[in-house]
């Protein structure tokens, strides 16, 4: 009996490490993952660039909706929800009213069942947003930039040249780096003057240079013209 005691002791000590490496319930499933990306971010492929517009916010039963809508040109990109109600059919159909959106690229899409709110507020949103872009892209074609403008049609005055017949200067009005037009500011109040200036002119539109054919009797003028001219070339740069 005194023997049993001993060998009963050491089958208890014998299962103390058993119990203690024994894991505990779950520690071993516990994983960290990534957040799912929310519904709220919907939208296509090449989202970045082109005109982003936003909508104003628009206050339903449901709670507010709100849109961020990119456009190439007019073409719908991109469709992204800024709010919208915190509710389980809204998250479920806003990824389904994106893709008709970009599917259709209009705001004439179907309504989804079970969020008929958040549905029509989502399409006068979009709506809002197409006409607002329409209007941005009316007025980018009817507004060009100064700086097109100007390159477009550029004035330059050439230097007043005197001549023994008298002073010769030349206006030029340039289209980007084409000659458009040739004006004398100031030219000799002679017959063979009046002359060649108009084929001086159109020797220098055709020849998009100042290096032209002098005009038989007017020697002197045609020289003074080809100074003036060149001299407003080189100021356009």
């Amino acid at each position: 009996m005194k023997r049993a005691i001993p060998v009963v002791v050491l089958s208890i000590a014998g299962l103390v490490p058993v119990w203690l490496y024994q894991p505990s319930a779950g520690s071993s499933t516990v994983q960290a993952t990534a957040p799912a990306p929310s519904s709220t971010s919907s939208g296509s492929a090449g989202s970045s660039g082109g005109n982003v517009v936003t909508s104003s916010t628009i206050t339903t039963e449901k709670g507010p909706v709100q849109l961020q809508v990119t456009f190439d040109g007019t073409k719908i990109t991109a469709v992204k929800m800024l709010q919208q109600p915190d509710h389980p059919q809204t998250e479920a159909a806003v990824p389904k009213l994106v893709a008709e959106t970009l599917q259709a690229q209009s705001a004439d899409i179907d309504t989804v069942s079970g969020a008929t709110i958040t549905s029509e507020a989502y399409k006068k949103s979009l709506q809002a947003t197409i006409d607002e872009n329409a209007k941005t892209a009316a007025k980018a074609s009817a507004s060009p930039s100064a700086s097109a403008t100007e390159e477009a049609s550029k004035t330059v005055d050439g230097t007043a040249v005197d001549t023994e017949k008298g002073t010769v200067q030349v206006q030029v009005t340039f289209a980007g780096d084409k000659i458009s037009a040739v004006r004398m500011l100031q030219q000799p109040n002679h017959p063979q003057t009046t002359a060649a200036v108009p084929k001086l002119v159109a020797e220098t539109l055709q020849a998009q240079s100042a290096d032209i054919d002098t005009v038989s009797g007017a020697t002197i003028t045609s020289e003074g013209y080809k100074e003036s001219l060149q001299a407003a070339i080189d100021a356009k740069g």
